[in-house]
């Protein structure tokens, strides 16, 4: 049974940083491309960033490139999203996913396995 983990969440000011943790369990972790999503109140579900199984590929949607980045652990089956420069906009629940085998794509559509969510509050 897959799980997914997420934690890391919490409230931070405009500017500060947080790090998220996704750990994962029931699934064989390096093969397959990890990824974090975010909604808002009110929102569609957002794609943030994901990192290929060998965790050398990322990718990053446009409104947080530089400022967040996607790390993967292998041997501790985690994947990190690591927040600088936070800002109010970044408010959201973000949810680790796990892709369908041999894709890589910022599509919701093509995650297979969610987590439950972790919420983080940037204060303005």
């Amino acid at each position: 049974q897959v799980q997914l983990v997420e934690s890391g969440g919490g409230l931070v000011q405009a500017g500060g940083s947080l790090r998220l943790s996704c750990a994962a369990s029931g699934l064989t972790f390096s093969v397959y491309t990890m990824a974090w999503f975010r909604q808002a109140p009110g929102k569609e579900r957002e794609f943030v960033a994901m990192v290929n199984w060998r965790g050398i590929s990322t990718t990053y949607g446009d409104s947080v490139k530089g400022r967040f980045t996607i790390s993967k652990e292998s041997a501790k089956n985690t994947v990190y999203l690591q927040m600088n420069s936070l800002k109010p906009e970044d408010t959201a629940v973000y949810y680790c996913a796990r892709a369908r085998a041999g894709t890589y794509s910022r599509e919701s559509k093509e995650y297979d396995y969610w987590g439950q969510g972790t919420q983080v509050t940037v204060s303005s």
